[in-house]
């Protein structure tokens, strides 16, 4: 790759092969501002090229046997695994994340091309009904298959740049789909860096592309009718507007959360409210709070809420903040400084409102120190949107109907951590939250990347995880036999 002022010009991946465009894009740090690279931009024609071989291909991609794809994926896997740490350098220069959370979302990645590898083995061994159940069925056997509906729009965000852009490109690949990934703006070296190893692989050509296109092309490719199914992770005003503008294709939607702890009166002890302080805490501002299951709410019995509060302040103050690269930071900067005064607006309406700001509340450039907020009013900006920032709000309830209640109080609902011991509260709390995940004894921002996941409400719609993104880029087809003797 050629050096301009000292930075990688990074190209493309145009149907399997590496391309440069016109014009380059420039990639910088949002902790010190440095360019960390240049990424060569496609022109439209580019782009064409691109879909025209993923919608030429997508017979022949269908087609490919199992154990192709399968070894493609399992090559990435053991090829991000080797490249940790410089994958993980690299996460952090672009995005700002600290570097021992930028190793975990490397490990991540790795086991999500190594799920679609297993899911891809066994993928569509198909299901046989009988018909023979009513007489005019007799000797007849229905065998029910899935195919891919057509060529996948991945589009994805800042936050995890690499693992989202996996949770794209792998079950596409698994279950035969050819895929355009347009990575976030902001962050498209992480996911150029699959395509180095996608290179590396059989795959057929036209397969797959990855695009660095800007954020006002992409209506162009969303519009497209031969890109029928579009999985977009990001923003709810964005993913809405993606669907309302082509209601006839398949959209899966992973968007925004106001992810709620929920701490309940048997969750009493020293060492519970421990726990439950250090999760809170540590996931309340992990990837400076930039995760749409961060804790960004926290509603606590009154039986326990004077215990805890201190401790959860406590562990906030002890989240340590600095240059990401350093492997004791905790808490680095937003994607932005834009991102940060936004944050620091809406904890000063907050404020302004009434809220009580027990720590932080502080910005610097694109950094936002880690904040904890009490006596919140309910019609602030800060409780009822996502913050997407390393600020939290604690409020008291009373009793367990009140604590659900509150946890349901909002627009989104992506997944909620709930603090008790009872099994039957668990379930209780399983019918009664409205979300899409409910994660007992611990906080919500916990994901296994195999589970489903995804939101109800202004969260989203579909689900990912690799077999259940599998099943959104795929139909079901039966094929009837006749004639037999059963």
């Amino acid at each position: 790759m050629p050096k301009e002022n000292g930075a990688a010009t990074h190209a493309f991946w145009l149907a399997g092969r590496q391309a440069t465009g016109e014009t380059t894009l420039d990639v910088t740090s949002p902790w010190d501002n440095r360019l960390v690279g240049q990424v060569s931009v496609p022109t439209d024609a580019q782009v064409e090229e691109a879909v025209a071989a993923a919608y030429a291909v997508r017979d022949e991609f269908a087609a490919t046997p199992a154990h192709v794809r399968a070894a493609a994926l399992d090559h990435v896997s053991k090829r991000l695994a080797e490249r940790t740490e410089e994958i993980a350098g690299l996460i952090s220069a672009e995005n700002g994340k600290p570097i021992k959370w930028a190793r975990g979302e490397v490990g991540r990645a790795v086991s999500v091309f190594r799920f679609a590898a297993e899911e891809a083995r066994r993928f569509n061994g198909g299901e046989a009904q009988r018909l023979d159940t009513d007489l005019g069925g007799q000797g007849r056997l229905a065998l029910t298959r899935r195919f891919p509906k057509g060529v996948v729009l991945g589009i994805a965000p800042f936050n995890f740049p690499l693992n989202l852009c996996a949770h794209k490109i792998a079950p596409a690949i698994a279950a035969g789909a050819p895929i355009i990934l347009k990575p976030a703006p902001a962050t498209p070296l992480s996911g150029l860096l699959i395509g180095e190893l996608l290179a590396e692989t059989e795959l057929p050509a036209g397969s797959w592309s990855i695009l660095p296109v800007s954020n006002e092309r992409m209506p162009a490719l969303v519009q497209d009718e031969r890109l029928p199914v579009i999985s977009f992770t990001g923003s709810e005003k964005v993913g809405y507007a993606i669907m309302d503008s082509v209601p006839r294709k398949h959209c899966t939607l992973e968007l925004g959360g106001n992810g709620a702890a929920v701490v309940l009166a048997d969750w009493a002890s020293d060492a519970d409210l421990d726990w439950a302080a250090t999760r809170i805490a540590t996931f309340s501002n992990y990837q400076g709070g930039q995760s749409c299951i961060s804790v960004q709410r926290v509603i606590a019995d009154a039986s326990v809420y004077d215990r805890l509060l201190p401790r959860i302040v406590a562990a906030v103050e002890a989240q340590v903040t600095g240059d990401p690269s350093d492997d004791r930071t905790d808490v680095g900067p937003l994607v932005g400084e834009d991102a940060a005064k936004r944050v620091e607006a809406w904890v000063e309406e907050a404020a302004g409102a009434g809220a009580r700001v027990l720590t932080g509340g502080k910005r610097d450039g694109a950094a936002y120190a880690p904040t904890v907020l009490a006596d919140v009013p309910q019609d602030t900006t800060i409780s009822c949107e996502e913050v997407f920032g390393p600020v939290l709000t604690v409020r008291r309830v009373e009793g367990e109907a009140a604590a659900f209640a509150a946890a349901n109080d909002s627009k989104y609902g992506l997944q909620a951590g709930v603090f008790t011991h009872d099994l039957q509260t668990a379930f209780r709390a399983h019918r009664a939250l409205e979300v899409g995940g409910v994660v007992i004894g611990d906080v919500p921002s916990y994901r296994a990347d195999q589970m489903p996941y995804g939101g109800v409400k202004q969260s989203g719609v579909g689900r990912e995880g690799v077999k259940f993104a599998m099943d959104d880029y795929t139909y079901e087809r039966v094929l009837v036999l006749t004639g037999l003797a059963l």
